[in-house]
C-alpha cells in the first residue's frame, strides 16, 4: 500500500491539473469501489470549483467550494492519470507497474481546464467518500487517526507522551494508525535504522518515568520527520505499485538503508553488522541488531 510520501506525491501531483478547475462531468464505471460511493456522489461534485488538494495521512482531500471534501484512498492497486489533449500522464509509479488496462478505470473526472482525472484501482480496494469540510476529520476514513508526523504538533514531547507507559513493541505503536497517522511499515524500518533504535524494544522506552522526552524520543521525532521529507522530495519509492501523477518513478528506494536489504552489510558508518528481516506483527521488519538497540 502506498505510504504517506507516495500519497503526498500523488497528491502534489494532481494539484496543478485540478486546483481552480471546476467539475464538469463525472463518470463511474460502478457503484463502489471498497465502499459504496457517497449519496448522489455525481450530483454533488458535478458543477463544484476545487478550491485546492490536502493531504490527512494516507488521504487525499479534494477541497469544493461547496463546502465539501472528496476524500479519497489509493488501496493497495489504485493510481491516478491525468490526460489532456490526447495526452496521458500517470501520477507516481511503482516497483510492479500500476495497470493501464481500462477495464479498470473506476472514476473519471472531467475538468473546466480541458484535463480528465481518471482513478483506476483493479482490486478496487481505494475509496472515494464526499463529507463536509468542517466535519471531515469525523468522517469515517479519517475518525480516529492519530498525529501528522509531518505536522507542526509531532515532535518528541508528543511522541513521548504517546507511547509513555506502552509495553508493545516500538515498531508496532509507530504503525498504529490511532498514534500516529500515514506512518507505514518501510519509513518506519528506515526511521528506527537512522535513530539507532531497536524495533523490538518497548514503546514506553522513549519517554521518562514522568513521561517526558527522553534522547531516545528526540532521535526518533528527527529521524521520521527527515525520512518523511527526503522521501518526498524524492518522488516517493518506486514499489509495488506506486507512481508519480506526471508519470516520473519514485527514487527514494534507492536511500534505503535497511529496507529489503536482508543479508547486507550495515551501511552506518564504523557498524560491522548485517541486515536482519524478522516478522513482526505479520509485517517484515528490517534492521541491524548491532547498532540498532
Amino acid at each position: 500500500m502506498p505510504e504517506l510520501p507516495e500519497v503526498e506525491t500523488v497528491r502534489q501531483g494532481l494539484a496543478p491539473a485540478m486546483t481552480g478547475a471546476r467539475i464538469e462531468t463525472v463518470a463511474l464505471a460502478r457503484s463502489d469501489l471498497r465502499t459504496p460511493f457517497s449519496e448522489r456522489f455525481v450530483e454533488r461534485l458535478v458543477g463544484r470549483k476545487i478550491v485546492k488538494l490536502s493531504r490527512r495521512a494516507k488521504y487525499i482531500l479534494v477541497h469544493l467550494d461547496s463546502g465539501e471534501a472528496l476524500i479519497m484512498h489509493l488501496g493497495m492497486s489504485g493510481s491516478f492519470r491525468i490526460e489532456r489533449g490526447g495526452k496521458k500522464a500517470a501520477v507516481g509509479e511503482f516497483h510492479h507497474p500500476r495497470s493501464k488496462d481500462a477495464a479498470h478505470d473506476h472514476v473519471t473526472i472531467g475538468l473546466s481546464n480541458g484535463a480528465r482525472v481518471v482513478y483506476n484501482d483493479p482490486r478496487r480496494f481505494g475509496s472515494m467518500q464526499l463529507a463536509p469540510l468542517d466535519a471531515a476529520g469525523e468522517a469515517a476514513p479519517l475518525k480516529g487517526l492519530g498525529l501528522e508526523p509531518l505536522g507542526a504538533g509531532f515532535d518528541a514531547e508528543a511522541l513521548a507522551r504517546l507511547f509513555a507507559g506502552r509495553k508493545a513493541p516500538l515498531k508496532a505503536a509507530l504503525l498504529d494508525q490511532r498514534l500516529i497517522a500515514g506512518l507505514g511499515n518501510i519509513y518506519v524500518c528506515e526511521a528506527l535504522h537512522r535513530a539507532g533504535l531497536s524495533p523490538k524494544r518497548a514503546a514506553g522506552s522513549i519517554a521518562a518515568r514522568n513521561g517526558a522526552a527522553n534522547s531516545r524520543a528526540h532521535t526518533l521525532a528527527d529521524a521520521i520527520r527527515a525520512v518523511l521529507e527526503e522521501a518526498i522530495a524524492a518522488g516517493g519509492s518506486t514499489l509495488r505499485d506506486h507512481r508519480q501523477p506526471d508519470g516520473a518513478l519514485g527514487h527514494f528506494q534507492h536511500s534505503f538503508s535497511v529496507y529489503e536489504k536482508e543479508g547486507a552489510a550495515c551501511p552506518k558508518p564504523g557498524c560491522k553488522g548485517r541486515i536482519l528481516r524478522i516478522v513482526q506483527s505479520g509485517r517484515s521488519t528490517f534492521y541491524c541488531p548491532q547498532c540498532q538497540r
